[in-house]
């Protein structure tokens, strides 16, 4: 096959992929807020959160954050982000459950930080909010997950949720818009590699 032969089989193919993205597009005629579950055992998870924060933000977008099981204040999303004057941003956890121990606690932490997060639910103003990390205390039965998600349907009709974590509830994913899994492949905390400032902080 000359290269001309070859562009030309190369046009048409593309031609075809074109006129049926194009006919996809042209049927997509639904206009809502999204529901986005974000899960798996794979690095990425809150990354690809916040990487929508940023995009939505470039779009003049106000986000909100709540993020249920880190304890700590000086990550680098925290730093960048909740500088922003379109961003509210709160730290609702204080640490994962191996640091903390005490099981009381944890579900009384978990109860006051859904409280937080159902005022950025009903926050008209808020487009984006990013419940980073809950699918945990629905996980570990802190929160009921039938009430978590009857107040994320009472939300604003245009206001996207996207909650991050492993082991996302089946309910969780049976009502979102989109569901990602994210896969463990390989790791460099397996091989002793310490979490490092911009990549994992």
């Amino acid at each position: 096959m000359n290269d001309k032969t070859k562009a030309a089989r190369h046009q048409e193919r593309m031609q075809r992929k074109k006129e049926q993205i194009d006919a996809a597009i042209e049927q997509a005629d639904i206009d809502k807020g999204l529901l986005l579950v974000l899960t798996g055992n794979g690095k990425g998870k809150s990354s690809s959160a916040f990487g929508m924060a940023a995009r939505a933000l470039g779009h003049g977008m106000k986000v909100g954050v709540a993020q249920f099981i880190k304890g700590r204040t000086d990550t680098g999303e925290e730093a960048f982000f909740g500088k922003h004057p379109d961003v509210t941003w709160h730290v609702l956890g204080e640490g994962f459950t191996w640091d903390t121990q005490n099981l009381k606690r944890d579900i009384a932490t978990a109860r006051r930080g859904w409280n937080i997060a159902r005022e950025l639910l009903n926050n008209q103003q808020m487009d984006l909010v990013i419940f980073d990390e809950l699918t945990y205390p629905i996980k570990y039965g802190w929160l009921d997950v039938d009430e978590v998600l009857a107040d994320i349907s009472a939300r604003p009709p245009m206001q996207h949720v996207v909650i991050t974590g492993r082991g996302a509830h089946s309910s969780l994913c049976s009502a979102a818009d989109t569901v990602t899994t994210l896969q463990d492949t390989k790791h460099a905390y397996r091989e002793g590699i310490r979490a490092k400032k911009g990549i994992d902080l």
